[in-house]
């Protein structure tokens, strides 16, 4: 018998150190969400630093991006790419996606805006003071984004069909797959002129820019954010969304000579 209340003693010991155990203070996880965002090559210089903001507001959750073309990004997400947040630089690829239910409409929200140029190598004595400019002989080669995937090339299409030069110019124009390799183009000297975003011409001191395209002359540039349908992760990829609609993101925008469409501040 005393063996055996020896026993229930050690067992009720043991069991109240389990219990003790469980009752520790909760630990708040360490765990990191992450987001993946699929986001047009013209905001290479400037999410960086949106991130580094949003994460500092936000520490278990983790941005990685992948920059494209947003004709070829949404191609990529109608694919089934693993995406959560989608940043394009043009309605168009955003309605696209949306018609297809592969983004949540109501998760659209636009927030920056953005306005073409035209640009030289820092090298040249060019001198464009208006769009006709690019119809004289001193205009050899002019690069450009593909109207059809690269939203730069689109706007910058639409602005010079307005004013009757896109026909005329036609032989001089070098595609591109985005609007970073528009503005290498230009860098490098293989094509003499450009026409890429204000902020894009911001980040390089290798350009001139030689005029500004008339925003009347084109599709306004809007920058759209949506989740895409299959998220694994839509509400932190909605907090994004809401980080880069505060002040806080707008004044980053802006340092990169992008627009403020939303009045904020």
């Amino acid at each position: 018998m005393k063996h055996l209340i020896l026993l229930l003693v050690a067992l009720l010991s043991l069991t109240g150190c389990a219990m003790f155990e469980q009752e520790e203070p909760f630990q708040e996880s360490t765990e990191e969400n992450r987001i993946l965002v699929s986001a047009d090559t013209s905001l290479t210089d400037v999410l960086p630093e949106i991130i580094s903001a949003f994460e500092a507001s936000h520490p278990y959750i983790t941005v990685d991006v992948n920059y494209g073309g947003s004709g070829k990004l949404s191609q990529q997400i109608q694919q089934g790419a693993p995406v959560d947040l989608f940043l394009s630089s043009n309605q168009e690829w955003m309605n696209v996606l949306e018609e297809e239910d592969v983004i949540v409409k109501e998760s659209r929200s636009n927030f920056i805006g953005n306005k073409l140029v035209i640009i030289s190598n820092k090298e040249s004595s060019l001198s464009l003071p208006t769009i006709h400019s690019l119809l004289d002989t001193s205009v050899s080669s002019i690069a450009v984004g593909d109207p059809i995937t690269v939203p730069s090339g689109t706007y910058a299409k639409e602005a010079l069909q307005s004013q009757g030069v896109w026909d005329q110019i036609e032989n001089k124009l070098v595609y591109t797959n985005d609007v970073r390799q528009t503005l290498q183009y230009v860098e490098t000297g293989k094509s003499n002129v450009g026409v890429v975003y204000a902020s894009d011409a911001a980040s390089s001191k290798q350009i001139n820019v030689l005029t500004e395209i008339n925003k009347k002359l084109h599709t306004p540039i809007v920058y759209p954010a949506g989740v895409t349908s299959y998220s694994t992760n839509r509400h932190d990829s909605e907090s994004f969304i809401d980080f880069l609609n505060t002040e806080e993101a707008t004044e980053i925008f802006e340092s990169y000579q992008f627009i403020n469409i939303n009045n904020r501040k």
